[in-house]
């Protein structure tokens, strides 16, 4: 997939999981963080977060510092997937 369908991507399933409905996908900026002042999401949300990671694109994260990381904003959970699924 291309790198800017999977941000779209992303951005539209960060919006259906987390049940953000008052937000659109143009709403968060690609290097927006996530957590902390940027979209404000807690440490339920990245637990959501890495369930859809698993459950979408089979990627499971298992080193809370890997997970810190990958769910910085959604330029870096793109790469990661990137890099996941081109290892496979």
């Amino acid at each position: 997939m291309e790198k800017e369908a999977l941000k779209q991507q992303l951005k539209e399933q960060i919006i259906k999981f987390l049940n953000l409905t008052d937000l659109t996908p143009a709403d968060i900026a690609d290097d927006e963080p996530l957590f902390g002042d940027g979209l404000g999401l807690d440490s339920i949300d990245s637990l959501e977060l890495i369930v859809l990671l698993k459950k979408e694109y089979g990627i499971t994260i298992k080193d809370p510092k890997d997970g810190r990381k990958v769910l910085t904003d959604v330029n870096s959970m793109a790469d990661y997937i990137e890099q996941q699924q081109s290892a496979k």
